[in-house]
């Protein structure tokens, strides 16, 4: 895979600074493979159609793991009655103990909205799901979906709009994932057992194939090659007085005041759902949510 490395120009007190990120805007070789089903895929120039169907679903995977940074892909999602099909797009690191960050995309019948899920995972615990509908209908057009990480906050972003953060609260005890890289996934597949109402509507397969669109592939991410230890991971993707990565600035260390009214508005507007609000699912309320400001 070709290695492309960024160093933007700072202004300021930062000039002379070297701040270092793997940047990567690429084709979806130089970064993916497929991960199951190569006859499931179809490539179009630059788009990258996954397709599913009574016979399989599709997936890919990131050729390399990232610990912090920015990535991003744009997504058109199935067309028409989705009712039943789940694309997700993730990043996940492995083990019983893993650490993981979700968009999954709930299909619905046809005029139905569909509903995003997003969960996080940390040390092999998720069970923090969110779901709300967008403000936009994702069938029609590519849109960006984005996940910026680092060692204060995750970032869910659709075209750049903040809709979840999951701050780093180990002051409070609770853990934060930061010390295990992972890998970049996606995959389109059926899930009619609880994807849309629960369950109740099920994948009508005279509608197949269920075709999800991709393009516009982008990490910019500190890569961790497979033999390095976790201590030697942490180590070389921190920043330190001989080098600065982008996503450690002060400035990405928490929303920008205009981002913290697009989360907020996102959250009054289009949020359905909320882990920390089910009180049959949670009688005693997940202590982050005692915490968390979101």
């Amino acid at each position: 895979m070709a290695v492309l490395f960024k160093m933007p120009v700072v202004l300021g007190f930062f000039v002379g600074l070297l701040m270092l990120g793997l940047a990567s805007s690429a084709e979806f070789h130089e970064l993916f493979q497929p991960g199951w089903a190569n006859d499931h895929f179809i490539y179009e120039g630059e788009l990258l159609k996954l397709k599913l169907d009574n016979f399989s679903g599709a997936g890919f995977a990131s050729k390399s793991r990232y610990l912090f940074g920015k990535v991003s892909m744009q997504i058109k999602l199935v067309e028409g009655d989705s009712a039943g099909t789940v694309t997700a797009y993730y990043m996940s690191s492995e083990g019983p103990y893993h650490n993981e960050f979700d968009f999954e995309f709930l299909g619905n019948t046809t005029g139905e909205p569909y509903l995003l899920q997003t969960n996080v995972y940390v040390n092999g615990v998720g069970n923090r799901e969110q779901r709300m509908n967008l403000w936009f209908d994702p069938t029609k057009d590519f849109h960006s979906y984005s996940l910026l990480w680092n060692q204060r906050q995750v970032v869910f972003l659709v075209d750049e709009t903040p809709i979840r953060v999951h701050t780093n609260m180990e002051h409070k005890g609770i853990p934060f994932p930061k010390d295990q890289a992972m890998g970049v996934y996606s995959s389109i597949w059926n899930a009619d057992d609880w994807a849309t109402q629960g369950g109740l509507v099920k994948t009508d397969w005279s509608h197949a194939p269920f075709v999800a669109s991709y393009k516009g592939f982008e990490i910019d991410a500190c890569e961790c090659p497979v033999s390095v230890t976790a201590d030697e991971i942490a180590k070389k993707c921190s920043s330190s007085a001989e080098k600065r990565f982008w996503w450690d600035e002060p400035t990405m260390s928490e929303l920008s005041l205009h981002q913290s009214h697009q989360l907020v508005w996102v959250r009054a507007n289009h949020l359905v759902y909320d882990y920390c609000t089910d009180t049959a699912r949670f009688p005693i309320k997940p202590v982050e949510c005692e915490h968390h400001r979101h």
